[in-house]
Order: C-alpha cells, then sequence, then structure tokens
C-alpha cells in the first residue's frame, strides 16, 4: 500500500478501451432518428473532443446551422439512447493492452483512480461496463456543455481532493489519457501528462504534443513518483 498515495485521472477511448466505432455508430444513428441524415462524425470532429463539441460540430456541418441548445441536448439524448446497442453490438469492442491488470494493480497500492473523459457519465459507464472496468473508479468529471477539457480535468480534481479531505500538490497528479487535447488539458491544470499510444497517435506524436511520459501500452508500468 502506498504511503503517499496518487491521484491517477484516466481517459476513456483510445486509453482504456477500443469501442470499434460504437460510438460513432450511435451518433449515426441519432442524426438518423432526429434529421433523417446518417451523420459521419469522424468527418468532422478529432480525437479527444467533448460529446458536446463533436455533437455540435457535426450538427452545424450537416445542417449547416449552429444547434440550439435544445437541439443539442436532445441529440445527445438519442445518441446515448443508442449507444448501449451500438457497444453491444460492436465486433470490435476490446479491452486495451494491460488495462484491466494495471488498474488492479494501481488500486491496490492505494493509489485513487478517477475518469476525465470527454463522454458524458452515461456514455463513460455504457462504455466501460462490456469491459468490466467501472468497478475501479470511485470517482470523475464528465463532458458537459460549456466545460472544456481543462475544466474536466479541474473537476476531476475538485473530487478527489473532497474524497481524500485536502488539498494535493499538483506533482501528485497525472493525466494518463492517448491524445494531444488530453496532454494540453493536464498542463493547463499543472498535472503530469501520461500519454499512451493506443489511441490514434503514435509515440512520436504524443511526444510532440508535449507529454510528461509516453508509453506504447498499458502494460508498462506508470512512472509515477
Amino acid at each position: 500500500m502506498a504511503d503517499d498515495p496518487r491521484i491517477l485521472l484516466f481517459d476513456i477511448d483510445g486509453t482504456l478501451v477500443s469501442t470499434g466505432g460504437a460510438g460513432a455508430e450511435a451518433w449515426k444513428r441519432a442524426f438518423q432518428d432526429l434529421h433523417g441524415i446518417p451523420a459521419d462524425i469522424g468527418q468532422y470532429t478529432d480525437a479527444g473532443m467533448t460529446d458536446p463539441d463533436v455533437g455540435a460540430k457535426t450538427f452545424e456541418a450537416v445542417l449547416h446551422r449552429p444547434p440550439s441548445s435544445h437541439e443539442l441536448a436532445l441529440l445527445l439524448q438519442r445518441r446515448l439512447e443508442h449507444l448501449p446497442d451500438a457497444v453491444a453490438e460492436s465486433e470490435g469492442y476490446r479491452v486495451l493492452p494491460g488495462v484491466p491488470e494495471r488498474l488492479r494493480q494501481l488500486s491496490r497500492q492505494g493509489h485513487l483512480l478517477g475518469l476525465i473523459t470527454g463522454n458524458g457519465d452515461g456514455a463513460a459507464f455504457i462504455k466501460l461496463a462490456r469491459g468490466d472496468l467501472m468497478r475501479w473508479f470511485t470517482f470523475g468529471a464528465y463532458a458537459s456543455a460549456g466545460v472544456d477539457r481543462p475544466g474536466i480535468v479541474r473537476r476531476a480534481v475538485e473530487r478527489a481532493e473532497a474524497l481524500l479531505g485536502r488539498n494535493v500538490p499538483n506533482t501528485e497528479i497525472y493525466v494518463i489519457g492517448d491524445t494531444p487535447l488530453d496532454i494540453s488539458a493536464a498542463h493547463a491544470v499543472g498535472c503530469t501528462a501520461i500519454a499512451v499510444a493506443t489511441g490514434r497517435y503514435d509515440s512520436a506524436a504524443l511526444t510532440e504534443a508535449g507529454a510528461d511520459h509516453v508509453l506504447e501500452t498499458l502494460a508498462e508500468e506508470l512512472p509515477i513518483r
């Protein structure tokens, strides 16, 4: 058991699991239901964006106007409705290498594990449930309209500190993700960025983006001090 536990904040998509395109499929079904257009989010968005940003940018690209707040809320709600089936049906869904073993090890060592994700909370639970990974996370911060990636990290840190009952130095907080947006969010809040090359970006790209440490997979030991 660690004498001085660390706060470890994990991204989901490309870091813990790959849904094999289930997220994009759920978005496509939602756009088809509500607007008669099977929109492909991959044409209009980048990895690491929050769900509200993905929905808004894709809406504007295919319907040629920004969504109203109500339209965006309905789109997010309909996408969530379709997500359980899309995840269950995905033949490409997989837990990424080393993830269950690493989470178990870190938890047993006494570190505090949380989620920081561009998914809404419902989507996060659905994506992790198939891989039986929610058991390792006692808190998290999730996407909502108007909150950027650094804001999500700040919320997660606040919730971790509330659980611990003390302020935690930034040197004891680590963000683990697979995109340049995860890296920049970590640094915006003063945390250490550990990048893992299991998503769209390889080690060279993550190093160039400024990661403090880069791992090929989570089968490697985390460089926490």
